[in-house]
């Protein structure tokens, strides 16, 4: 199996998730410089800050980078050609179907990797000839799909495989024990997100931050799962008031305009009542504010030692 670092062209075979409001031009930089593949979350964006963010990135890293488009954002098809045009390296989506860029990104050389929470999608996409898929289990934070990564990584591995495309893994990926069995899964590399958010580099709040070094494993919760809009958070004050108000019956607009603002909240002013947390169910994984570099480097230093200790164990 060829690693996703030889495909990409970087040191470790991760990918940063293009977290909305989080993942500046600025981070995705500081991603790519320490060893990874950064990516620019335009989900936060217009398609003129989505434009600088690129231009922002470049100017900081010569290493390779890429943008993550949510294909529902209603400047998704300016960005896609803002992307082409700007000749971006990775170019991943989510939140739809990316048929109607595939072929201008590819021309224009980028590489394309829809993020999917089925295997069904999965076969839909690799036929559009993208070239990986990025399956992403409910552990994940952030809006989340039904599959567990542990059942539905393999599953997309084995169809990828039919398309001659590599799988990354993403959704509850935090040490070396899991990138262990994600590669066991069938997984060329992993997406990280939830680990990332206590960098140093990680452009939140210092309160989200600290929200995230106190959680426990329980502590996150889905809400939106009733009205089929399911995202992944921090439990607190908003969540649980979310979570009773669609168990009462309120309605989509009315659950829209009660989160209004509120991972903007959380991510730059700090609301840990009221902002909207996103996190995965590996929060309670994490124990220390530490550089970019530091964390990719035990992800992998820890996934050759559990390797090794799997290999005395005489399977």
């Amino acid at each position: 199996m060829t690693l996703l670092n030889d495909i990409l062209g970087t040191e470790f075979p991760f990918i940063q998730g293009g977290m909305a409001n989080i993942a500046t031009g600025a981070f995705a930089a500081a991603v790519s410089n320490a060893g990874a593949l950064g990516l620019i979350g335009g989900g936060g964006m217009n398609a003129e800050t989505f434009r600088d963010a690129i231009r922002t990135c470049r100017s900081l890293t010569d290493k390779p980078f890429g943008v993550n488009i949510m294909l529902m954002h209603p400047q998704a098809a300016e960005m896609a050609d803002i992307a082409a045009r700007e000749r971006v390296p990775v170019v991943t989506t989510g939140a739809g179907n990316p048929g109607a860029y595939v072929e201008r990104w590819k021309a224009a050389g980028c590489k394309v990797f829809p993020v999917v929470a089925a295997g069904v999608l999965a076969r839909r996409l690799a036929a559009l000839g993208v070239d990986g898929i990025i399956a992403e289990g409910t552990e994940s934070g952030g809006h989340v799909g039904e599959m567990t990564t542990m059942a539905l990584v393999p599953q997309a591995a084995d169809i990828a495989a039919e398309y001659g495309i590599p799988v990354v893994a993403a959704g509850g990926i935090a040490d070396g024990r899991q990138l262990l069995a994600a590669f066991a899964l069938g997984a060329a590399g992993v997406q990280l997100g939830t680990c990332l958010l206590v960098s140093q580099e990680c452009p939140i709040h210092d309160n989200y931050k600290q929200a995230l070094l106190r959680a426990k494993d329980s502590d996150t919760i889905v809400t939106g799962r009733i009205g089929g809009t399911p995202v992944r958070i921090l439990k607190n004050k908003m969540a649980r008031a979310y979570v009773a108000k669609e168990k009462a019956g309120a309605g989509k607009m009315e659950l829209e305009q009660f989160t209004l603002g509120s991972l903007r909240r959380a991510v730059f002013d700090g609301d840990t009542e009221t902002g909207s947390l996103m996190a995965g169910q590996v929060a309670g994984m994490l124990h220390e504010i530490r550089p970019l570099r530091a964390i990719f480097e035990d992800l992998y230093s820890g996934c050759r030692e559990r390797l090794a200790q799997v290999s005395q164990m005489g399977i």
